[in-house]
């Protein structure tokens, strides 16, 4: 399985469309364990593109502070679980969090 988490200045972006980076964390999900981290540069802010780069990267699942309903169905229309409103600035702690049932929830920062 393989997570996007929206990175700005090495933490768990509040905003997902705005985010310098994403990190791509692939995990075993039988023995809850990170097997690879890997950091892109994020392709920019325009509707709709992100659900779809992010599903040609291979994603399942979305771990965010901050996103919109629209992106959120936007996601779910690429076959992308979404978590968001997280309060894990970590992503790899939100990831082993999420993992292990207990990653926290907060609320949601975007208001569009």
């Amino acid at each position: 399985m393989r997570f996007a988490i929206p990175v700005s200045d090495g933490v768990v972006s509040p905003h997902f469309g705005h985010c310098e980076q994403f990190a791509l964390i692939d995990v075993d999900e039988a023995k809850k364990t990170i097997v690879r981290k890997q950091l892109v540069a994020s392709p920019g802010h325009e509707p709709g593109l992100l659900p779809v780069w992010l599903a040609e990267q291979g994603v399942s699942a979305v771990i965010a502070g901050g996103m919109g309903s629209r992106a959120q169905a936007l996601f779910r229309e690429n076959r992308i679980d979404v978590i968001v409103n997280v309060m894990e600035s970590d992503p790899e702690a939100a990831v082993l969090s999420y993992l292990n049932g207990s990653l926290t929830t907060g609320d949601n920062v975007c208001d569009h």
